[in-house]
């Protein structure tokens, strides 16, 4: 099985004016053709140093995918720094200036001198017809070694990929099989207890266990490598029941399920009417469930109540004389750290759970939200007997 590494080229990228959505696109094509990604990297418009990055990742990888610098541009440099790293010259296509100039022929455009540098090729190298833009990628092969460069824009080169690029690797490197990814979701659980209680699975080969921690929440990743979907779906299976076990209702969703989306069905399902209130710095609970149509309105205050009073103090901040279920979430900021209180009033029914935040303080309101979500989700279930 071949391994590959991506670069995406862009000093716009390094400045952190765009974000390279191309190398997750690219990630999970590969994975479905059974390729190895070891390896992405991004760096900025400079010839010699794509150059050379371009060199360094022949030696490492059998395959190199190589997103954006193909336009007309002085500073698009791909071009130029793949012909330096196979040591050939640039080649003009006149059949692809005839291209390139009909296409902007087609929408009344005259193309200018510039354009035709998109017509130049490294010699010997496969060019890539691009149906969607003016900048056709290309292919250079020496030895069991590809270098694959496409156009950076991502409808373009996610087209170029589909239709030309995965065939021809599949077929180059006689590829059989796919990997498979299932994600499963985890929300109040921190991650030291997560990594406790899929230890035993972390060392498996294949299928294989990985943990991605984010604020509340953790991310199980089960990964398996065969030679058809349904026997990847079998492996992943025989992992994933094991593990449900262990965390039972911890899970609340897979793959590209949300936090938020889980708890506004598990609200709407309830089919009554609940109202919000939170308290804080700024809004955020509010922001993300005032919509949902079983809030019977959401409420926003900056008064900060101190914990010690808050059971006495938030009845009268969630004034309630129809008697509807009240979710409350109180969040501030101290030197130890972030304070939030969640929490449920309703006749007959009172709960509240106070949490602290010591990491990153950017990461701090998706932390607040998450805990406050998780609450909310677990404490859901006991509001079903609740009559109106």
């Amino acid at each position: 099985m071949p391994n590959a590494e991506l670069i995406a080229i862009g000093t716009e990228l390094l400045l952190g004016e765009i974000q390279d959505t191309n190398t997750h696109s690219i990630a999970r094509m590969l994975r479905g053709v059974n390729i190895d990604l070891f390896r992405s990297t991004i760096i900025g418009d400079n010839v010699g140093r794509i150059a050379s990055l371009f060199n360094e990742a022949l030696t490492r990888s059998e395959i190199v995918i190589v997103t954006g610098g193909l336009g007309p541009t002085v500073d698009d440099y791909t071009r130029e720094a793949a012909a330096m790293a196979f040591n050939v010259e640039l080649e003009f296509h006149p059949d692809l200036w005839e291209k390139i100039a009909t296409r902007f022929s087609s929408r009344g455009i005259l193309p200018s001198e510039n354009n035709r540098r998109q017509a130049y090729i490294p010699a010997n190298a496969i060019v890539i017809d691009n149906p969607m833009g003016t900048a056709p990628g290309f292919m250079v092969q020496k030895g069991s070694r590809t270098l694959v460069c496409l156009p950076g824009v991502p409808r373009e080169m996610e087209a170029i990929m589909g239709d030309t690029v995965l065939p021809f690797l599949v077929k180059s490197y006689s590829l059989q099989g796919l990997i498979k990814v299932r994600v499963l979701h985890v929300s109040g659980v921190p991650e030291s207890r997560v990594d406790q209680l899929v230890a035993d699975f972390e060392t498996w080969q294949n299928p294989t266990v990985g943990l991605l921690a984010h604020p509340g929440i953790v991310d199980i990743r089960l990964t398996a490598k065969a030679e058809s979907e349904t026997r990847a779906d079998e492996m992943i299976t025989s992992l994933e029941r094991p593990i449900r076990e262990r965390f039972g209702s911890d899970i609340f969703g897979v793959d590209d399920e949300t936090l938020v989306d889980h708890v506004r069905d598990m609200i709407t399902a309830l089919d009554r009417k609940f109202i919000l209130v939170e308290a804080g710095d700024k809004p955020l609970m509010r922001d993300l469930l005032a919509d949902s149509p079983q809030i019977l309105r959401a409420e926003y205050s900056t008064q900060v109540l101190p914990v010690e009073s808050l059971e006495d103090n938030i009845s009268s901040l969630a004034a309630n004389p129809a008697h509807e279920p009240v979710f409350y979430f109180v969040h501030w900021w101290e030197d130890t750290g972030i304070k939030s209180v969640s929490g449920i009033i309703s006749p007959g029914f009172t709960r509240n759970t106070k949490n602290t935040y010591l990491g990153p303080p950017a990461n701090g309101d998706s932390w607040i939200t998450n805990t406050a979500l998780d609450f909310i989700r677990r404490n859901l279930p006991e509001i079903k007997q609740w009559k109106e």
